[in-house]
């Protein structure tokens, strides 16, 4: 079975966001463990682990994982940036572990203009400090991205260098994110195409290591590099392209959220999951 949910707010406390997921019907749940606009976030207190505990208990095999600080570059060329990204991202595993998160998902970042191997390489190490640091066991999961300006992580090749280039790659796994994908050429919206999409992936990175994925439709087209969320169906992708993920038995048991727009009563969320359902219902 599926799971499939949405990234919730915190507003309020940690804890609420497994009540919002339950609200529009979601069996699994992404969360930001801290305001993602702040470097230097308070640390997670004794009572935020216990109510979030005692909440997650109340619906214990729901998957939840945390989205790192947008802040973090760990392929930046810049010292202070550079530090301050992998203290952050230190910190944001160490909070993961305090509330049984077992996985975060981040970007790779950006090279700055310096090219993609030179960011990649820095990317690679500082990563590895930061998981050193934090030396734990949660799991970080790449996500891939539109290729949008001098950002990483648009080709499979390059998550598979970082992974192939760590020192921690047992703790290395993916988050496909449909929009990105599209956006940076992969299309997914015929049956030839997604396996094609998903061979490449496998040739290059493993479809083992997919963990997770976000599913966002794309306001704009195949190839535009431009990163930009859409409804379920509403974008370029359409109905099919999610109808031939959602269907491959290959994924029957992935998490799988919404980042898609939302207003403060979550009724998208309701309807994108709904729309989503159905295509699994559709199931040949």
């Amino acid at each position: 079975m599926v799971l499939l949910g949405a990234h919730e707010s915190v507003a309020g406390g940690l804890h609420l966001a497994f009540d919002r997921i339950q609200a529009v019907g979601g069996s699994a749940l992404q969360i930001f463990t801290r305001n993602q606009r702040q470097w230097a976030p308070s640390p997670v207190t004794e009572e935020e682990q216990a109510l979030f505990g005692d909440a997650w208990q109340k619906c214990p095999d729901m998957p939840v994982v945390s989205h790192a600080s947008y802040l973090v570059n760990l392929a930046s060329g810049k010292p202070d940036l550079v530090q301050k990204s992998i203290t952050a991202f230190a910190d944001e595993l160490k909070r993961c572990e305090l509330l049984n998160i077992p996985m975060v998902v981040m970007h790779p970042g950006s090279h700055g203009g310096d090219g993609v191997k030179t960011g990649i390489a820095r990317f690679t190490k500082n990563l590895d400090i930061a998981l050193e640091l934090a030396d734990n066991k949660v799991t970080v999961l790449l996500e891939t991205t539109a290729g949008q300006g001098t950002g990483l992580g648009s080709r499979f090749e390059e998550l598979a260098a970082v992974i192939e280039g760590s020192k921690y790659e047992n703790k290395l796994g993916v988050c496909v994110d449909t929009c990105h994908i599209f956006a940076a050429g992969y299309d997914i919206r015929s049956m030839a195409t997604y396996q094609a999409s998903m061979e490449e992936f496998d040739k290059s990175v493993g479809l083992e290591r997919i963990k997770f994925f976000h599913l966002n439709d794309s306001k704009k087209g195949l190839e535009s590099r431009v990163d930009r969320h859409e409804h379920i169906g509403q974008g370029e992708i359409g109905l099919e392209g999610f109808r031939n993920l959602l269907n491959d038995p290959r994924f029957a048991n992935h998490p799988m959220t919404l980042e898609t727009p939302k207003g403060k009563d979550l009724q998208e969320d309701r309807d994108n999951l709904a729309v989503l359902r159905g295509l699994l219902a559709s199931r040949s």
